[in-house]
């Protein structure tokens, strides 16, 4: 019991579904928190449902409350139809420990029949300009292109976003990540409305994102102590785009 409480990492199903080499789409904790805010946007709207968690010994001992909900904060959900995963995470993450949570994510997903997967994430800016950016390999980059979604010529990405998307080489799974400009200093829920628009562009999708763009204030005030958590791990040890 010991062992299995305190494991490097795992990912525990809540329940064992088969399903139907889904893409998945993944949100972290970064600027404007634009990750979780956009995936968990998706997954209500889609009408997802929780099917997994993750448990590791390299995640802060917290739990997450939404309007006095519990929930675990390191989520898996799918689709009705089983064709689509989000992966949602609302805490931040430190690096010690990365590689045992990204090998587990991808071990996952490769068991589950998945080849894609998108990660959604922000740039920390000043201002928001209502675009959205991928990095990619060529032959993607090319598809997002074509559906107004620029490539970043270069630079360099860290943290959990990195590390999947490096280990995504290794491996037959695709990596991509949508970018926006984000706030670096609050919730910015317009920037992840931009996210979801790509989203609905890139994979012909129809998520109507007027409630996420009329609700600024209120996804503000709810998601206003991650934010500035986010802002204090950012001074040391934060994922970085340039």
């Amino acid at each position: 019991m010991q062992d299995k409480l305190f494991s490097n990492c795992e990912i525990y199903e809540i329940k064992k579904d088969v399903l139907n080499s889904p893409i998945v789409f993944a949100g972290f904790v970064g600027a404007g928190l634009v990750g979780p805010l956009s995936v968990g946007y998706m997954i209500d709207k889609l009408g997802m449902e929780e099917i997994a968690y993750i448990r590791s010994r390299h995640l802060p001992p917290s739990t997450v409350f939404m309007q006095g909900r519990l929930r675990h904060p390191f989520r898996i959900y799918t689709n009705k139809e089983r064709t689509i995963c989000a992966i949602i995470c609302e805490i931040t993450l430190k690096m010690e420990g990365l590689y045992d949570i990204i090998s587990t994510i991808l071990n996952w997903i490769e068991k589950k029949g998945s080849h894609e997967i998108v990660i959604l994430d922000g740039v920390a800016s000043t201002t928001h300009d209502d675009k959205a950016f991928c990095a990619a390999e060529e032959d993607l980059c090319r598809i997002m292109e074509n559906n107004g979604i620029n490539m970043i010529p270069q630079g360099f990405v860290t943290g959990v976003a990195g590390g999947l998307l490096n280990e995504c080489l290794m491996r037959k799974i695709q990596g991509v990540t949508l970018l926006v400009k984000a706030n670096d200093k609050r919730p910015d829920p317009l920037a992840a409305a931009t996210l979801v628009d790509a989203v609905n562009r890139a994979y012909d999708m129809k998520i109507d994102t007027s409630d996420l763009r009329k609700g600024k204030k209120k996804i503000g005030a709810d998601f206003k102590e991650l934010s500035e958590k986010y802002a204090e791990h950012r001074k040391t040890d934060s994922s970085m785009y340039m």
